[in-house]
């Protein structure tokens, strides 16, 4: 059996322009970091005297003869991508709720492929991993996502990355220093507004036909990497703060349904306790909330906030990777680590 971790990831600035409806005109870019939660991917062979020959297992368990039959679309896409269509046993866990904004989805997507590609003995590049997964939900599954969540939770770590309008995916590692680091992950409060939402749905309102105040909007955006990765580079950490909140206003204006009174509410309680800034994460109407906070005020927030769930992170580097394998060898099992 394989297993496989990826990490959930939190975005800081850019989201919208990593749709290929924007960014095959005019480019886009955004900055973003994962976090230490993470998605769980298991693979085995499934011995063949069970009466199914595929079973999948997440909220659900699905036993069926067949990948064709599966109601779950990312494992029957994935495993039909990959050529496979039974004998196969899945499972997905994840530390965060699904459909929240923090890329779980596409963490699940990468995940598994990756598990495919070790079961195999193979290996794909973080690139490959990430343009696969953003194969299987565009093209295949047909969802509305972006693509940053695909290359961010491959890659690992606090990365700008860019999407040209040749469909070319670019990651830097962004050059600040450890102590601004560090202080930005103090500030960084990530707060569960317990509202669910399909992303898809939402981007559909603002990433397909895209009207011209929706380009301003996009435009002004995307403005902020730039400004919000100096803002970093120079350790401003309240400027990078004030700016989310400029971001935020930007994108509550791309569509009504990116917010709603409940998640105003929140905000406005947030930024009444102290919060310098923040924004819904993912492409909106629920999931977390991150908020930048001054460690000096984290507990005004928290008890202004006290009906929700705080989420403590911290910023992680690696990205997708196999953390076991099960080989079995006749009567005799054994595990073997894998870093």
């Amino acid at each position: 059996m394989i297993t496989v971790q990826v990490p959930l990831r939190i975005s800081f600035f850019g989201g919208g322009t990593d749709y290929p409806s924007w960014f095959r005109e005019h480019g886009g870019r955004v900055l973003t970091t994962t976090i230490d939660k993470y998605v769980y991917v298991s693979l085995r062979k499934l011995p063949r005297f069970f009466d199914h020959r595929v079973r999948v297992a997440y909220s659900e368990v699905e036993h069926t003869q067949s990948i064709a039959d599966l109601k779950h679309p990312v494992f029957r896409e994935v495993l039909r991508y990959a050529g496979i269509s039974r004998d196969i046993e899945a499972h997905y866990d994840s530390d965060l709720p699904a459909r929240s904004g923090i890329g779980s989805s596409s963490a699940f997507t990468v995940g598994l492929l990756h598990a495919i590609a070790s079961m195999r003995g193979s290996f794909l590049s973080p690139i490959q991993l990430a343009r696969d997964a953003i194969h299987v939900e565009q093209d295949m599954i047909g969802d509305v996502v972006g693509c940053q969540d695909q290359v961010a939770v491959a890659y690992g770590g606090l990365n700008l990355i860019d999407f040209g309008r040749d469909g070319s995916i670019s990651v830097t590692p962004a050059e600040i220093d450890d102590r601004c680091r560090e202080d930005l992950e103090r500030s960084v409060m990530l707060i569960y507004t317990g509202l669910s939402r399909h992303a898809s749905k939402v981007a559909r309102t603002y990433a397909v036909n895209i009207d011209e105040a929706q380009k301003r909007m996009l435009q002004a955006i995307r403005s902020t990497v730039d400004a919000g990765y100096k803002h970093l580079k120079d350790g401003d950490i309240d400027a990078f703060g004030g700016l989310l909140d400029e971001a935020w206003s930007w994108k509550q204006r791309l569509s009504e349904s990116i917010s709603n009174e409940r998640i105003n509410d929140i905000y406005t309680t947030a930024r009444r306790a102290g919060a310098l800034g923040g924004k819904l994460l993912g492409a909106g109407g629920g999931g977390f909330f991150l908020l930048i906070v001054r460690p000096n005020c984290r507990a005004d927030v928290r008890e202004a906030l006290r009906d929700m769930t705080e989420i403590p992170v911290r910023f992680e580097r690696k990205g997708s990777k196999t953390i076991s394998v099960w080989i079995e060898r006749d009567a005799e099992t054994r595990l073997s680590g894998v870093s």
